[in-house]
């Protein structure tokens, strides 16, 4: 069995966020690239192929988390994609993954509120990993 670190993406232009995120990520024990738009999350795959990827749904535009959760599964088809968004506490709207269209267009393995807790993050990257084989 590797001892790598394992490698998280994390992209988001809340700065605030961002540095909470990549707190509590290092704390787990992972590896953290973080960028800071879509572009920049793009530059950042040429670079780095990361063994999970979080990315916040709205940044430069209303769908960049969309684009770029679509882009890394072009590019790493196996590496998981976490979508984190507070769009549904700041607009209303309700995004999931929970129907085959939405699983069409939405290329992500799951779809998360901002706010959770530590330990349910956790989980929820665990399980990703292992069901990636990582």
């Amino acid at each position: 069995m590797s001892t790598k670190q394992q490698t998280i993406l994390v992209v988001d232009d809340d700065m605030d966020y961002l540095l909470q995120l990549e707190t509590m990520l290092k704390k787990m024990g992972f590896r953290v690239e973080t960028a800071e738009s879509q572009k920049e999350g793009e530059d950042k795959l040429e670079k780095v192929k990361p063994d999970l990827a979080i990315v916040d749904l709205m940044m430069e535009n209303m769908d960049s988390g969309f684009i770029l959760s679509r882009k890394i599964k072009q590019r790493y088809p196996e590496v998981p994609v976490v979508i984190a968004t507070a769009v549904t506490s700041e607009t209303g709207m309700i995004f999931g993954l929970d129907t085959e269209e939405e699983k069409q267009w939405i290329k992500a393995d799951l779809y998360l509120e901002k706010g959770l807790r530590e330990d349910q993050l956790h989980r929820e990257i665990t399980r990703l990993l292992k069901q990636a084989g990582r």
